[in-house]
């Protein structure tokens, strides 16, 4: 069966959308014996990515939420269409009226479609938007969950609030930080209590071919050698399981020990997590 990942925030524009494609832009071949990853826009507020590269979204996921009720669901393969840099998509119309019936569908008996058969192998990339009660079903079924957030103290807060409330399945996230953040990882991990941090850059020339505003880059090819698209792959390869870099010196000794570091004052206090001091 096919795996889930989905990706969503749960405050503001971090760049869901463009974290979702260039993942699945740069997922490993070998991870999924060679079978690409597919894109399912399920955003309860509609899609993007019709509007953005002119493709259809029909079929697409309400075709696939029509399916889900069947007795036999057909394949999800049959609402996928290609963008033009090799993704495939199965794109949803915008607007959220249709869109937040069909992503309760998916998210719930319809995860079979999403899944496939035994034999069916791959990666379902699920482009969540804004996270919410809709989404349960499937973020509890997703083999990982990345929230996309940005970098400053605010934004980590609540990314912080998401993360008490998921409670032990916090195992399953990964955060990615989107553009400057002045914590380190270490800071990050110890004081959020997740385990995984990734950060993407924000890179102008990456994000502008991702949102189908630059079509004479893709022509180029060197888009994908871009900070942002290097940083993706890292975090696919880890999120695929095909990551073999091993971490060396004292860094990696204590992880071996299951060892974090100290809760960071830094962004305790600036996102208003620390405790206050008594008065003396």
């Amino acid at each position: 069966m096919r795996r889930l990942i989905t990706v969503g925030s749960v405050k503001g524009a971090p760049g869901v959308t463009t974290t979702v494609l260039a993942l699945a832009a740069v997922w490993p071949n070998r991870a999924d014996h060679g079978v690409r990853p597919v894109v399912v826009e399920a955003d309860v507020s509609g899609g993007d990515l019709a509007v953005r590269f002119g493709c259809p979204h029909t079929p697409g996921l309400l075709d696939v939420a029509t399916s889900a009720r069947q007795e036999q669901p057909g394949s999800l393969l049959a609402a996928a269409t290609d963008l033009p840099f090799g993704i495939r998509v199965v794109a949803s119309p915008a607007g959220g009226g249709a869109c937040g019936e069909a992503v309760r569908l998916v998210a719930g008996p319809g995860q079979r479609v999403l899944r496939g058969d035994e034999s069916d192998r791959g990666t379902v990339l699920l482009d969540m938007g804004r996270i919410g009660d809709d989404a349960s079903g499937v973020m509890e079924a997703a083999e990982a969950v990345v929230l996309v957030s940005r970098g400053g103290a605010d934004a980590l807060a609540h990314a912080y609030a998401h993360f008490s409330e998921a409670g032990p399945r916090v195992e399953q996230y990964v955060l990615a930080v989107v553009g400057p953040c002045p914590y380190a990882a270490g800071e990050i991990t110890a004081t959020l209590g997740v385990g995984r941090v990734v950060f993407l850059p924000w890179d102008p020339k990456a994000a502008d071919v991702l949102a189908g505003r630059a079509r004479s880059a893709l022509r180029a090819k060197g888009w994908r050698a871009s900070p942002l698209m290097a940083a993706a792959g890292a975090a696919a390869r880890q999120l695929s399981g095909t990551d073999e870099v091993v971490t060396k010196g004292l860094s990696g000794d204590l992880a071996g020990l299951g060892a974090v570091p100290p809760p960071g004052g830094h962004l305790r206090r600036a996102a208003g997590l620390a405790p206050k001091e008594s008065a003396s």
